[in-house]
């Protein structure tokens, strides 16, 4: 605000600022009123910024806020005790949480022993897909196992899309194939900027897990 502005001249702002909110206003209800549908989301976080299971798991937080029950398949981390797997154990009426993955592929140097972890978690994930009572499946890192071709991406493909009409499904992992990104109705891509491992930082309690 300008100190020299006098009364007048203020009002005259507060006036044309009122005016050009209403015009907003105006032309955002135009645009809200043609949007009518509702209905189960395949949502795709990627990319190679941080965020991507931390935007997720905020998404069934706030799922669980609006009473919906959900289902979580965690295709990688099974040996890291996060902090949103502690957190969720207070909704276990609402939630369930299956850690299948045995870790990154560089700390099991098994490949058979990957590709039966990554089949037994797709296993489970159909069977919840099948489950009306879910409202949002979170498939958390499958986009990791379908870059090391763990799992067929036409099956997954075919599932997907096959899902109930109501039901949300939300997946994440860096290097998405695009087949999943065709498919999907909000793709979002995490873009790295800095971050702290460049500058030694190791994993962290309450940021990394």
């Amino acid at each position: 605000m300008d100190n020299n502005e006098g009364p007048a001249q203020i009002d005259n702002k507060a006036d044309r600022h009122a005016e050009k909110m209403a015009k907003k206003k105006a032309a955002r209800n135009k645009i809200m009123a043609t949007k009518t549908k509702t209905g189960g989301l395949t949502i795709l976080h990627t990319g190679k910024g941080k965020g991507k299971s931390t935007a997720a798991f905020g998404m069934v937080c706030r799922a669980l806020g609006h009473g919906m029950r959900v289902g979580v398949i965690q295709f990688v981390k099974g040996k890291w005790e996060t902090g949103e797997k502690k957190i969720l154990e207070a909704f276990s009426h609402q939630v369930t949480v299956h850690t299948m993955g045995e870790g990154f592929t560089w700390d099991t140097q098994d490949l058979n022993r990957d590709i039966a972890a990554a089949d037994a978690a797709w296993s489970q994930a159909k069977v919840m897909m099948q489950d009306s009572s879910y409202s949002m499946i979170l498939l958390d890192e499958l986009n990791i196992v379908l870059r090391y071709d763990y799992l067929s991406i036409d099956d997954v493909v075919k599932t997907i899309k096959g899902k109930r009409e109501d039901l949300h499904i939300i997946i994440t992992g860096r290097n998405a194939k695009k087949e999943l990104i065709e498919i999907s109705d909000l793709v979002t891509e995490m873009t790295m900027i800095k971050h702290p491992f460049r500058s030694g930082f190791k994993a962290q309690a309450g940021i990394e897990f």
